[in-house]
C-alpha cells in the first residue's frame, strides 16, 4: 500500500462529525484563513514525507536484522565451550608415525591430524601407563594420588582425588570413556563413579583377546562383545558423540585404545582372520620381523579408526566446535625403527617417556604450529579446564600448567622449567630408574654403576644429542649436582605423607555383589607360595606345599553380615587330600580341593559362609593340611553378601 493511499484511507475512515462539530468547523473553514488552501497542501506534503521516511527506516531495520542476525547466533555459539576428544594409545612409540619420520609405517590419518594441529616436539609422559593416566586425569604427578604401580592394587587413584571428567561435568559437559581405564577396578574407583556418564572398556592394564574380548565392562556390568576391540570402542565413541550433539551440552570423549599393547593381535577369528593376516603380510614384505609387523598392523588399525572418527566429525558439522588431542601413554614397544631416540617403555630415556601430542581446533589453533618447550601429561587437566571455563581444584597442589597460550600462539620455546620421570615395579625409589630434564640438559639415573669416577648418573645435552649417546656428566659437575638436588626435592614433595600399598577392597555394596578378590591384590607369606601373573583374569597364587603358607587380602567391609565364600581353583589328581583354611576375624571355613584334571583348569566351588563385621579386615587363605604336593592353584576368591541390602 502506498503512502498516498494510506493517507486517503485515513481520511475516509474518520468518524462523522455531529451537527455542532460541523457548525464549528464551518466557522473555522480553511478557505477563510489567510493562508487558505495552501495550509492544507503543506500539511499533507509534510505527512507524506514523514510516512515515506518511516517506511524507508523500516526497510533498513529489516535488512540490518537479516545481515547481523547470523552474527548474533555465531556470538552465542562462541560462548559455548568446545567439545573435547582425547585419543590415547597404549604403548605406541613416538616413532610409530609417518609424521615422526618413520618410512615403514602407514598412518595417513594421524599424519593428516598432525599437519592440522599444533604439535609438541618434547611432550613427556610417565614410563608406564597408569601413572600417565593418573596425571592426565588429576593434573598431579601420580605419587600424589596414591597410585604407584600398574598391578598389585597399586594402580588405583585415591578417592579424595578430583578428576577431569568430574570438573567438566560440573561445567555442563556430557562425559564418556571408551577403552582402557586402569585407575581402579573396585567399587567407588570405577570410571562411571569418577565422573564419566558413559563407560565401555576394561579396568585392568590390558585385555587378553582383541577380538571377541571377554574382559569388557559397561557402566559397571560385565558384557560380552563381538568384533575387534579397536573398532568396537570407536563405534561406541561415535554413538556417544551422536547422542551428545542432539542436546545442548558440550561433550568430553576419552577414547583410550588398548592397542598396540601386547598381546600383539589383529583379527584372529574364523571369519575375520584374513583381514588381519593381510595387514601383517604387508609389513612382512617390507622386511619387518613377525612381532614388529603385528605391532605396526595394530597401529595402522588405530589410524583407520581415527580417520573414521574424524570423518564423522566433519560429516556431522562438529569439527570446528571440537578440540581433538592425540597422544600415547608411555614409550614404545616396537623396535624396528626408533629414529634417534634411546630406550623403550618403562625406561626413563627419551624413548620411554616422550610421546607425540597433536592438538587440533580448526580456526582457533594454528595448523602446523610446533611447540618446542617441554610439556607434560599433567598439563592436560588445566588446559582443558581453561578451554571449558571450569575451575581447577584450589585446595591441592597441581603440577600441570595450562598449554592454552602455547596452543593459541602455535609455538613456544619454554613451558616447564623441569620435567621428572621415575618408575620402579613395587615401590617408588629416588635412586633407580629416574631422570630429570630442563630445556637443554637431562640427568639420568638408570641404576647402573659407573665404571669411571663420579656418581652413577649420566648427563646429556638434548639439544646437541637428542639420542642420549654422549654422557657429559664429568664435564659438568655443577649441572649434575643441581639437577640431582632438584629431583630429590621433587621426589620428597610428591611422596610426602603418601602410603604406598593397595587400597582395601570394598566389600558389601549392594551395587557390586559378589566381590572378586584377585590374586594380584594379595600379600603372600611362605617359602614356596607365590603370585603368578597371567593376564589378570588367569593369575594364580600357587606353590602351596607347606602348612601355614598363606595369602592375605585387605578388605573394607561396608555392611556387616553373612557372606557366602566361593573360590576358583585348579588341582592335580596327585594333590587331592590337602586342605585350605579361609578366615576373616573369628569366622573360618575349610575346603578340600578336588581334581580339576590339571591345575591350569579352574573350577568354582562354594565352600561355606563367613560372618563379617563392619570395618577394615583381612581375609586369609592358609594351607591347613598337605600331601606334600602343591595343594591347589588359587585363581580368585568371591564374597557374596547373602542379605544384599547395604549402603
Amino acid at each position: 500500500m502506498t503512502n498516498d493511499k494510506a493517507f486517503k484511507l485515513f481520511e475516509e475512515d474518520r468518524p462523522c462529525r455531529t451537527s455542532r462539530q460541523s457548525s464549528n468547523a464551518s466557522r473555522r473553514r480553511p478557505d477563510l484563513h489567510p493562508l487558505g488552501p495552501s495550509l492544507i497542501i503543506l500539511s499533507r506534503s509534510l505527512l507524506i514525507t514523514f510516512m515515506q521516511r518511516l517506511n524507508h527506516l523500516f526497510i533498513v531495520v529489516v535488512v540490518f536484522m537479516q545481515i547481523f542476525a547470523p552474527w548474533r547466533v555465531q556470538a552465542a555459539q562462541a560462548v559455548r565451550p568446545p567439545n573435547f576428544i582425547v585419543i590415547m594409545t597404549d604403548d605406541q612409540g613416538y616413532w610409530d608415525l609417518g609424521s615422526s619420520g618413520n618410512p615403514h609405517i602407514d598412518t595417513p590419518n594421524l599424519d593428516k591430524l598432525a599437519a592440522e594441529s599444533v604439535t609438541f616436539s618434547r611432550y613427556y609422559v610417565a614410563p608406564v601407563c597408569s601413572p600417565t593416566r593418573a596425571g592426565m586425569m588429576t593434573g598431579r604427578y601420580a605419587f600424589r594420588t596414591g597410585l604407584y604401580n600398574t598391578r598389585f592394587g597399586g594402580d588405583t587413584v585415591g578417592r579424595n582425588e578430583v578428576m577431569l571428567p568430574e570438573l567438566l561435568r560440573e561445567q555442563g559437559y556430557r562425559t564418556g570413556l571408551f577403552g582402557k581405564w586402569h585407575l581402579g577396578r573396585y567399587f567407588g574407583y570405577q570410571p562411571h563413579q569418577r565422573g564419566f556418564d558413559e563407560f565401555l572398556g576394561h579396568y585392568q592394564g590390558h585385555i587378553e583377546q582383541y577380538e571377541f574380548a571377554r574382559q569388557l565392562v559397561h557402566n559397571g556390568e560385565p558384557v560380552e562383545s563381538r568384533g575387534y576391540v579397536t573398532d568396537l570402542v570407536t563405534d561406541a565413541a561415535i554413538e556417544f558423540i551422536d547422542q551428545a550433539r542432539t542436546g545442548t551440552r558440550p561433550f568430553f570423549c576419552y577414547l583410550a585404545y588398548s592397542a598396540p599393547h601386547s598381546p600383539f593381535q589383529l583379527d584372529t577369528s574364523h571369519a575375520h582372520q584374513p583381514r588381519g593376516d593381510a595387514m601383517i603380510e604387508k609389513y612382512l614384505k617390507r622386511g619387518l620381523p613377525l612381532q614388529q609387523a603385528r605391532i605396526y598392523g595394530m597401529v595402522e588399525r588405530i589410524d583407520e579408526n581415527v580417520g573414521r572418527l574424524l570423518a564423522h566429525l566433519d560429516a556431522s558439522g562438529l569439527a570446528r566446535e571440537t578440540v581433538v588431542l592425540f597422544m600415547s601413554d608411555n614409550g614404545g614397544v616396537s623396535k624396528f625403527w626408533t629414529g634417534e631416540l634411546r630406550g623403550f617403555k618403562a625406561s626413563v630415556y627419551e624413548g620411554g617417556v616422550r610421546s607425540p601430542l597433536f592438538v587440533r581446533w580448526p580456526g582457533r589453533f594454528p595448523a602446523g604450529g610446533i611447540v618446542k618447550g617441554q610439556a607434560s601429561h599433567v598439563d592436560l587437566l588445566p588446559t582443558l579446564c581453561e578451554l571449558a571455563g571450569a575451575k581447577v581444584p584450589a585446595d591441592r597442589t597441581l603440577d600441570g600448567r595450562s598449554l592454552v597460550p602455547l596452543l593459541q600462539a602455535g609455538k613456544g620455546d619454554r613451558h616447564h622449567e623441569f620435567v621428572y620421570h621415575t618408575w620402579n615395579r613395587f615401590l617408588p625409589s629416588p635412586d633407580t630408574n629416574w631422570a630429570i630434564s630442563d630445556q637443554r640438559f637431562k640427568l639420568v639415573g638408570a641404576g647402573a654403576t659407573r665404571a669411571k669416577a663420579g656418581p652413577p648418573w649420566s648427563l646429556f645435552d638434548l639439544e646437541a644429542d637428542p639420542g642420549e649417546t654422549k654422557d657429559i656428566a664429568l664435564a659438568h659437575p655443577a649441572k649434575v649436582k643441581a639437577l640431582r638436588a632438584e629431583f630429590e626435592r621433587w621426589f620428597a614433595d610428591v611422596t610426602h605423607g603418601a602410603i604406598f600399598k593397595p587400597v582395601p577392597i570394598p566389600v558389601g555394596h549392594a551395587e557390586e555383589n559378589p566381590v572378586e578378590l584377585q590374586p594380584s591384590w594379595a600379600t603372600t607369606n611362605g617359602a614356596n607360595v607365590t603370585y603368578v601373573f597371567d593376564a589378570y583374569d588367569w593369575d594364580t597364587i600357587e606353590g602351596w606345599t607347606q602348612v601355614g603358607e598363606r595369602a592375605d587380602w585387605s578388605i573394607d567391609v561396608v555392611a556387616a553380615g553373612t557372606y557366602a565364600l566361593a573360590l576358583d581353583y585348579g588341582c592335580s589328581a596327585a594333590s587331592v587330600g590337602g586342605r585350605l583354611k579361609v578366615s576373616c576375624g573369628d569366622s573360618t571355613v575349610y575346603f578340600a580341593p578336588k581334581s580339576t584334571g590339571t591345575p591350569n583348569v579352574f573350577r568354582r566351588a562354594v565352600v561355606g559362609t563367613l560372618t563379617l563385621t563392619k570395618g577394615p579386615a583381612t581375609v586369609r587363605a592358609e594351607i591347613a593340611a598337605t600331601q606334600g604336593n602343591e595343594v591347589l592353584r588359587l585363581n580368585r576368591l568371591w564374597l557374596r553378601k547373602l542379605d544384599p541390602s547395604g549402603p
